[in-house]
């Protein structure tokens, strides 16, 4: 009987080393794609809203409004999707993902306050379209093939509108953040579930 106690203490550890080398290796599915489209809706009416602003002041409010916006609907979204397809927020590949997009985002900040102190606003939108294609780049990796390859988008986009005149900014954030958006969001909601 003490053998059998004993291969079962050893199944049993077998198993949850198993289970977490599979969390270890698993993707985050858990990208909103019908989120990401919304935060796409969004972003096109602040680029049409943005494009009538009277001030850099207000323009640049309208922007950070919008992200404020987005970042709120991408957390309820992939919140209601990882509890749909019962996904573990706090899991490897969910932790992997969110530590990979947060870098690039916050180099984002700290260089849209530097570009707004020096005048240098411009350069925002170019800015924001790179890092943020950095970012979801860098998250993809822990998550299905068309977020890299947004995040790809993204950055050449970015790259585009830094070396475009300036006043083609809200263009280039209305086909990044809305287009390129919509268009990824509504293909991840097709093939990964929402």
């Amino acid at each position: 009987m003490a053998s059998m106690e004993s291969l079962h203490f050893r199944a049993e550890d077998n198993l949850r080393y198993i289970r977490g080398a599979m969390e270890k290796a698993g993707a985050f599915t858990a990208v909103p794609g019908r989120g990401g489209a919304v935060m796409g809706a969004t972003a096109l009416a602040a680029a049409w809203l943005a494009a009538r602003a009277g001030s850099e002041e207000a323009w640049l409010r309208i922007w950070l409004a919008e992200a404020v916006l987005a970042l709120t609907i991408g957390i309820i979204a992939i919140y209601r999707k990882a509890a749909r397809v019962r996904i573990s927020l706090a899991s490897g590949p969910a932790r992997k993902f969110a530590l990979a997009l947060l870098p690039a985002l916050v180099a984002g900040a700290l260089l849209s306050l530097a570009l707004w102190r020096v005048g240098l606003v411009s350069l925002l939108p170019g800015v924001w379209l790179l890092l943020y294609g950095a970012a979801v780049l860098a998250a993809g990796a822990f998550s299905v093939p068309a977020v890299p390859l947004l995040g790809a988008c993204f950055m050449l986009l970015g790259a585009v509108a830094l070396l475009s005149p300036p006043s083609w900014g809200d263009g280039f954030l209305a086909a990044g953040f809305g287009v390129l958006q919509i268009g990824f969001g509504l293909f991840i909601a097709r093939r990964h579930g929402g």
